[in-house]
């Protein structure tokens, strides 16, 4: 099957799972009377823990949940990159085990700015707040910072500089209003059946202002968070209006979507439905899963692409500027192959490094006895791989290349979260997938294009230390990309503190810009060598050139007055 068509697609992905040491296998705790949390576990998270140069992996677990029977429980999972695709577990060493929490959401942020990034679990139960103290172990800090939150069901996360003061933040989403006493046993076509969200009360979420001494406070209702309950599954920050200050996307499973608009002075409107990201085309509700941000067409926008479940495709939220966005999934085919998955993690990535982000979608149903009473769709299944073809023909069109890309896609399994890294720093973007009760896939890409790279790290100064929520734009010729600086996205996940831009047969780069958040300051390098890592510290690339890239374009304003102008 794929030996002929593979030769047809310049995008090769190879499964290493086997060779890489990693024996990390998930479970969800269940005991067979279906307890809904069983269904939405769990994400990861790809980050440098060690700052060696190398990204490692850290995977979520459950725990066993009422009536199951019970051994040596679960545990999360870090795994140390030796390099080489190789890995080395370090869980016990780094302390990071996730304690008696069932694991289901996760993000990485440098909270204190002391050069080494944190973890952040969002969990059903007690969340926790793992300070990296720099030596290669975590504490547990969950309890002086003030985030623990409760026990709540959790989903995706993510730090955000929301004030821009420097110092990271958190946004925390919540699934639903659970106790054990109210689970809901539904049966379908006879057969029992995890229940949906629809069957709870919806829950709010929470935002939790850094103070800079160690602590946060909660302020979710003085911000406006607390005012929009939902059920939160993925989540992801990021400034689609290009005002200069983060705004958050939540991906809400079985109602509207949420889009929490940031006015600037600490407050947020919620403007879903005004901004067209609510819904789907045709004004319907989705089962919202994963989110992710990024400029499929190069235009200086930050776009948004949403997966769902069965039924329903996977949607494509093009930002029309001005605080609009258009659902184009069936002009551009960026939902194909979705209709019959429930489709979860998903990622905008440049896999051959042409310079247009292609889509990547994670698939697998969550009903493990779906194939007993419909065969239209399977508890395991494929991801997805839609190819953008922007660059070739001018026209923003997706490609669907799954069964042309390698053996990468051939693994059948129920995938959950999803992360894109270079984990051999080759230059190409690999995957790794969290499955559900099961073991991970790890994709390694072996595209033989010819294409250049390069991959740039931030330091912030002035700015928070990750360069969370700057803005990068870099020039090759004719080819113009933007990236933003993220912490949490996708299916409860994180991953891509190093932007990566793929550059064609571009040898060198033209000109790079860093518009840095808190300090307004622009650094700009030109005639840069292609195919490196760099590291960019906040002014350390002072110029007297006028930025090609205005961003933000006004201070802050109330929604709908901005658009870009890459």
């Amino acid at each position: 099957m794929f030996s002929s068509a593979w030769a047809e697609c310049p995008i090769k992905l190879h499964n290493v799972t086997a060779q890489t040491g990693i024996a990390f296998k998930h479970t969800d705790g269940s005991s067979g009377r279906r307890y809904i949390m069983e269904t939405v576990s769990a994400g990861l998270a790809t980050f440098d823990y060690d700052n060696d140069g190398k990204i490692d992996i850290y995977f979520l677990n459950g725990r066993p949940l009422p009536g199951a029977k019970t051994g040596e429980a679960p545990r999360n999972h870090l795994y140390r990159n030796l390099g080489g695709f190789k890995f080395v577990d370090v869980t016990e060493r780094a302390g990071v085990g996730g304690g008696n929490g069932y694991g289901l959401g996760v993000c990485v942020g440098d909270y204190n700015n002391d050069g080494h990034q944190d973890l952040y679990l969002n969990n059903f139960g007690e969340n926790i707040l793992y300070h990296n103290n720099g030596d290669g172990t975590f504490t547990d800090v969950t309890a002086k910072a003030g985030v623990g939150r409760g026990p709540r069901v959790g989903a995706g996360a993510c730090f955000l500089d929301y004030d821009n003061d420097g110092k990271l933040d958190l946004f925390v989403g919540n699934y639903i209003k659970f106790s054990y006493d109210k689970h809901v046993q539904v049966r379908s076509n006879g057969f029992p059946t995890y229940a949906g969200p629809g069957h709870y009360p919806k829950e709010t979420n929470m935002l939790f202002h850094n103070n800079g001494d160690g602590t946060f406070s909660d302020v979710s209702k003085e911000s406006g968070i607390a005012a929009y309950p939902g059920y939160a599954m993925g989540v992801v920050s990021a400034d689609y209006d290009n005002d200069g200050y983060p705004d958050i996307f939540v991906a809400n499973d079985s109602c509207a979507n949420s889009l929490f608009h940031n006015d600037g002075h600490g407050r947020f409107t919620e403007v879903g439905l005004k901004a067209g990201v609510a819904y789907d085309l045709n004004g319907d509700e989705q089962g919202n899963m994963g989110v992710d941000c990024g400029d499929y067409n190069n235009d200086g926008l930050l776009d948004f692409f949403k997966t769902s479940y069965q039924g329903q495709c996977a949607l494509l939220y093009k930002n029309l500027g001005r605080g609009n966005f258009q659902d184009v999934t069936l002009l551009t085919g960026a939902g194909a192959r979705t209709l019959r998955n429930v489709t979860w993690g998903c990622g905008f990535v440049d896999f051959e490094n042409k310079g247009a982000r292609d889509i990547f979608i994670v698939c697998g149903h969550l009903q493990d006895n779906i194939e007993s009473y419909d065969d239209s769709t399977s508890y395991h299944a494929r991801c997805i791989l839609l190819r953008n073809t922007l660059l070739e023909t001018g026209v923003e069109k997706f490609v669907d290349v799954s069964d042309q890309c390698g053996d990468g896609l051939a693994v059948m399994a129920s995938g959950r979260g999803v992360a894109f890294e270079d984990l051999d720093n080759d230059g190409r973007i690999d995957v790794v997938v969290l499955n559900s009760r099961g073991q991970p896939t790890i994709l390694r890409n072996e595209s033989q294009t010819g294409n250049h790279w390069v991959e740039v790290r931030l330091q912030g100064l002035k700015s928070n230390r990750d360069g969370v929520g700057a803005r990068v734009y870099v020039v090759a010729g004719d080819l113009k990309q933007m990236d933003e600086v993220h912490s949490g996205r996708s299916y409860q996940s994180h991953w891509g503190t190093r932007l990566h831009f793929g550059l064609g047969k571009h040898p060198r780069i033209d000109r790079i810009e860093v518009h840095w958040p808190r300090s307004g300051i622009v650094d700009i390098l030109e005639d840069v060598a292609a195919d490196r890592l760099m590291t960019i510290e906040e002014g350390s690339a002072p110029s007297k050139l006028k930025p090609l890239f205005v961003y933000p374009l006004v201070p802050a304003l109330p929604a709908g007055k901005r658009s870009g102008n890459l």
